[in-house]
């Protein structure tokens, strides 16, 4: 899958929102050695998000890892005019599956937990989501975001097939 690298300093004002964090552990000779790791999104709220994952001893160091983490996993999204999804789709990762459906104004955004984190974060106001399969909460967020990525715009579709954006949208 290619994804387009965005530099994060040419975007707006970024925020970020954890998603979870996990205790985990591993267990040595000596005992049991105690772990955290965050799951973090961030987005400009215009079109841009990211997830990333941060791992440490202590929870602080694992989100600010995480945030770093989703800086470099940017994606732009396409938007229409309703501030909604051009197009319904199915986002895929592991076996989390999650379908996207465009939305006419006013309808908000409905979706689960991580999906509407990822949502708002997009700059997304109407959507409609259904997590399909896993309910695992870094998967579904990387599902709703691989299908955001995989967004096509009319006048894409219109470039991509040497026709007008009317005869598309027809």
């Amino acid at each position: 899958m290619q994804r387009n690298i965005i530099d994060p300093s040419s975007l707006g004002e970024l925020q970020d929102r954890v998603v979870t964090i996990k205790r985990v552990t591993k267990t040595v000779k000596g005992g049991r050695n105690m772990r955290f790791t965050a799951l973090v999104v961030v987005g400009d709220g215009n079109g841009h998000v990211g997830a990333g994952l941060g791992k440490a001893v202590e929870i602080p160091e694992a989100i600010r890892k995480g945030k770093e983490d989703a800086l470099k996993h940017l994606v732009p999204i396409a938007l229409d005019e309703n501030n909604s999804v051009t197009h319904d789709y199915i986002g895929k990762y592991g076996s989390a599956n999650v379908l996207l459906k465009k939305a006419p104004e006013g309808t908000g955004i409905i979706a689960g937990g991580p999906a509407r984190i990822v949502c708002e974060l997009a700059g997304i106001k109407n959507i409609r989501t259904k997590s399909l399969g896993s309910n695992n909460k870094q998967n579904v967020v990387m599902a709703t975001i691989d299908g955001l990525s995989q967004m096509k715009s009319p006048e894409e579709v219109a470039r991509n097939r040497g026709k007008s954006v009317e005869e598309i949208l027809a």
